[in-house]
């Protein structure tokens, strides 16, 4: 069974002749341990489709399932607690909280949880490390580097027993180690049964992804699987470094 599941969704803004068909009739699904990216040029629906697909906005039209329960079941309260326990979302702007330290922004959806403070610090420390920030672990937002910054939300958005991680753009403010090692942190948590939906312009790191989706004016339009390998979870597959060749 899917743990995500998009049915048929659209997302429409504005009236008339303003109107904007950001998705069109957007059917996928992604089984518990997949990684699927998502390519497509600017403007084509791909962060609209991670918003809707995290709760944090309303299709027009069509239907979202997490976990099999149909998110216009759920009220407001109960689509803010899935959020915090179930959905990881990386956002292109971070979203760090200023009067936090690194340590306490990753610590924050735990301790929200129940976790205790303590063992919530040990585990965002864990999480820091794996990306190279246990030096940086008690700086604020502020005092840390655009790159900095962004490996700091990928490590809260993967913390806990997230089930499903959502990230737009998640290498952006990265050079190529980083970038890598972030995808190896998705991978890892997909190991675990984690559901990873990931945006990206990177050719190169969609290809750590067993699925490509590539949306164009609101629309799928195309999509490869790569074929399971020991190696697919070590190194990027090869093949996909043109979108354009022949997929």
């Amino acid at each position: 069974m899917s743990f995500l599941e998009l049915r048929n969704v659209s997302r429409s803004f504005g009236v008339g002749e303003a109107k904007v068909d950001a998705l069109r009739g957007v059917d996928l699904s992604v089984e518990p341990g997949g990684f699927v990216a998502v390519m497509g040029p600017s403007g084509s629906g791909k962060s609209t489709l991670l918003t809707i697909a995290g709760s944090l906005e309303e299709p027009t039209r069509g239907e979202v399932l997490i976990d099999g329960v149909s998110l216009s079941r759920l009220s407001r309260n109960e689509k803010a607690r899935l959020r915090r326990r179930t959905i990881g979302y990386v956002f292109q702007d971070f979203n760090l909280l200023a009067g936090l330290t690194a340590v306490e922004n990753v610590c924050l959806p735990l301790e929200l949880d129940g976790v205790s403070a303590k063992r919530a610090r040990a585990i965002g420390m864990d999480a820091l490390e794996e990306l190279g920030l246990a030096d940086r672990s008690n700086h604020y937002p502020d005092q840390l580097s655009g790159g900095e910054r962004q490996r700091v939300s990928i490590a809260r958005a993967v913390v806990g027993e997230r089930r499903l991680v959502l990230a737009d753009e998640p290498s952006g403010a990265l050079d190529s180690v980083n970038g890598e090692a972030v995808m190896r942190m998705i991978l890892s948590a997909c190991k675990t049964g984690v559901a990873a939906v990931v945006v990206t312009h990177d050719a190169h790191l969609a290809s750590w992804a067993d699925r490509v989706v590539f949306l164009r004016d609101g629309c799928v339009v195309d999509q490869t699987t790569a074929p399971p390998s020991p190696e697919s979870f070590l190194q990027p597959l090869s093949g996909l470094e043109d979108p354009s060749s022949g997929l």
